[in-house]
């Protein structure tokens, strides 16, 4: 009884160290100086949503076993709504890395937790 006692408490807490590496990656991010974007895990999934008006950028990106983030719709918001890049979210000492690329052509920002 108290070996199963003992097994069930690791599995807990081994699934409270994984869940906090997930929501240790959100809150807010400040983009461009001035946009907050709330980043939240729902579902095992990574959303970037920026706060004045949710706006959509990250749409479901899946943790890899590197750390990073990545997803196939990811959108820009200066780019009509029917555009989707592949992109990779990098989180860094001061904030995150966002990647984009289409065509060939990558760009990225830096954001910095608020």
């Amino acid at each position: 009884m108290k070996k199963t006692l003992a097994i069930a408490a690791l599995g807990v807490l081994g699934a409270g160290l994984l869940a906090g590496g997930a929501l240790a990656q959100e809150g807010t991010f400040v983009r461009k100086g001035k946009e907050l974007i709330v980043l939240s895990v729902r579902d095992g999934k990574l959303y970037c949503t920026r706060a004045s008006d949710g706006f959509e950028m990250c749409n479901g990106m899946t943790r890899q076993p590197d750390g990073t983030w990545k997803g196939r719709n990811m959108r820009h918001p200066a780019m009509p709504r029917f555009m989707k890049f592949n992109g990779t979210v990098t989180f860094t000492d001061s904030g995150l890395n966002i990647r984009g690329c289409a065509l060939g052509i990558c760009k990225g920002e830096d954001w910095r937790a608020q």
